[in-house]
C-alpha cells in the first residue's frame, strides 16, 4: 500500500507525479479528518473503496490525521498523509496548497468528504483546485458539530454538488438544518458482505474466553465505547433482565475510547450487582466471528446516524433491540426483526429483551427476517450501486453546458 506523506512538499510532489494520472477512469478523491482505529464511517469507507469498479472509477483517499491502528492496506488504494493542525495559520497555507497540487496533478472528477473540517476547508480547497464535483457526506443527526460548523454549514451549503446522508432521517435534518435544495441531497445507506466468509467462534469457545457458563443467553452490543452510545442504559436494562433471567450474560464490544466513561459503566454494574453478568470484549475488527455466537443484539444509543452496527448484528440473524434514534427504524422493523424503544427507557428495552430470551421460536423468526431485511436494502453491493449511480449523474450533469443546469 502506497502512503504518501506530504508533509515534505517536494516529496509529496516527486510522489504525485510518479502515480499514473486518470485514463478513461474518473478519479474519485476521499478526504477524511482522520484515520484512526475503526468506526462505523472509517469500515464503510474501506467497503466504499474496495468495492468501487475499478473500470468506471480510480479512487485516492487522503486524510489530515493517520495513526497505525487504521488498516491502510486494507484500502487498496494511495493513502495521502497532508498534515493539518488548525486551519488558519502557515501550516494550513501549506497542507491547502498540498491538497490543491494532489487534486490537479491526479485529475480529480470527483472530491467525497467525511466530516466538518474535510467538508468545509477541503471542500473549499477543492473548488480552488477546480474539482468539477464536490460531495460531503453526513453520516449523524449533527452531535459532533458546534455552531461555528453549523453556520458555515449554512453559508457554504450551496457548494456541495451533493450532500450524501446515511439514512433517510439525516437527510431531513440536512435538508431543513443548513437550508439545501431537497434534489441535492440523497440518502446512501450503508452496505455489508453478507456472504462475507468470517472465521465464527463458537458458543463454547466465547463462554471459554469470559468464562460463561453453559447455557447462558448472551445479548451483544457493538461500538466503540462513547457515551452517546447508551452503554449506561443497556446496564439498566440488564439490571431488570438478570433479575428475571440470571443466566444471561450482556457482551459488550468495542474500543474504549474515553477510559473515564469506562470506569464509570464498570463502577455502575457494580452498583446494581450485575458486574458477574457483563463482560466487555474491548476491539474487535472481525465482529461477525463473535455476533454469531449470540442471542440478541441491543444497541441503546442516544443518537444515531445510521448504524453499521445493527446491520452486522442483523446480518448474524440477531434480532435487534434498538432506541428510537436517527435511521434505525429504517432498518428495525418493530415486531418484525427486532423492538424499537424510546430513547433512554431502560424499562422498555429489558421487556423486549426478556421476550426474546424467553421464546425461542420468535427470536429465530425475527433473526431470519433480520437477515432478509439485509439481503434486500443493505448489501455493499446495494450501496457501491446506488453510490456509482449519484456519481455518475453528477458526471453526466458536469458535462453539460451550465445554461442545461436548471438546479
Amino acid at each position: 500500500m502506497t502512503v504518501i506523506d506530504w508533509s515534505s512538499s517536494e516529496m509529496a510532489a516527486s510522489c504525485v507525479n510518479s502515480l499514473p494520472t486518470a485514463g478513461a477512469q474518473a478519479t474519485v478523491l476521499y478526504l477524511i479528518d482522520e484515520l484512526d482505529g475503526i468506526g462505523g464511517t472509517e469500515r464503510a469507507l474501506l467497503r466504499v473503496v474496495q468495492h468501487l469498479p475499478r473500470d468506471k472509477f480510480r479512487p485516492l483517499v487522503a486524510t489530515f490525521r493517520h495513526v497505525p491502528t487504521f488498516p491502510a492496506d486494507a484500502l487498496a488504494a494511495p493513502l495521502h498523509v497532508i498534515p493539518l493542525r488548525k486551519t488558519y495559520d502557515l501550516g494550513a497555507l501549506r497542507a491547502a496548497r498540498s491538497l490543491r497540487s494532489l487534486i490537479r496533478e491526479q485529475q480529480v472528477r470527483i472530491t467525497h468528504c467525511f466530516f466538518e473540517t474535510a467538508d468545509l476547508w477541503g471542500g473549499l480547497v477543492a473548488k480552488w483546485a477546480g474539482c468539477p464535483i464536490l460531495i460531503s457526506s453526513r453520516r449523524d443527526m449533527g452531535i459532533m458539530t458546534n455552531w461555528k460548523h453549523r453556520f458555515a454549514y449554512k453559508v457554504l451549503g450551496r457548494m456541495f454538488d451533493q450532500v450524501q446522508t446515511v439514512s433517510d432521517q439525516v437527510r431531513q435534518l440536512a435538508i431543513t438544518r443548513d437550508r439545501l435544495l431537497p434534489e441535492r441531497v440523497v440518502t446512501v445507506h450503508n452496505g455489508i458482505d453478507v456472504e462475507a466468509d468470517e472465521e465464527v467462534l463458537t458458543r463454547e469457545e466465547i463462554r471459554a474466553r469470559l468464562d460463561i457458563r453453559a447455557g447462558s443467553s448472551i445479548v451483544v452490543t457493538l461500538g466503540n465505547l462513547r457515551r452517546i452510545k447508551g452503554v449506561e442504559v443497556l446496564l439498566r436494562a440488564a439490571a431488570l433482565v438478570c433479575r428475571s433471567h440470571p443466566g444471561t450474560v450482556f457482551l459488550i464490544v468495542g474500543d474504549a475510547l474515553d477510559s473515564g466513561y469506562l470506569e464509570e459503566l464498570q463502577q455502575l454494574a457494580a452498583s446494581l450487582g450485575i458486574s458477574d453478568y457483563i463482560r466487555f470484549w474491548g476491539p474487535e475488527t472481525r465482529p461477525a466471528r463473535l455476533l454469531r455466537a449470540c442471542d440478541v443484539f441491543a444497541l441503546l444509543s442516544h443518537s444515531e446516524g445510521f448504524s453499521n452496527a445493527i446491520v452486522e448484528a442483523m446480518a448474524s440473524r440477531l434480532p435487534c433491540v434498538v432506541t428510537d434514534v436517527g435511521g434505525n427504524r429504517e432498518a428495525v422493523f418493530d415486531g418484525r426483526n427486532g423492538f424499537v424503544v424510546d430513547r433512554g427507557d431502560y424499562q422498555a428495552a429489558a421487556g423486549r429483551i426478556i421476550k426474546l430470551i424467553a421464546d425461542d421460536g420468535a427470536r429465530q423468526r425475527m433473526g431470519d427476517a433480520a437477515f432478509r431485511v439485509v439481503e434486500e436494502r443493505f448489501t455493499t453491493t446495494a450501496m457501491i450501486s446506488r453510490l456509482t449511480a449519484c456519481y455518475e449523474g453528477l458526471l453526466r450533469r458536469a458535462a453539460q453546458p451550465k445554461w442545461m443546469d436548471r438546479t
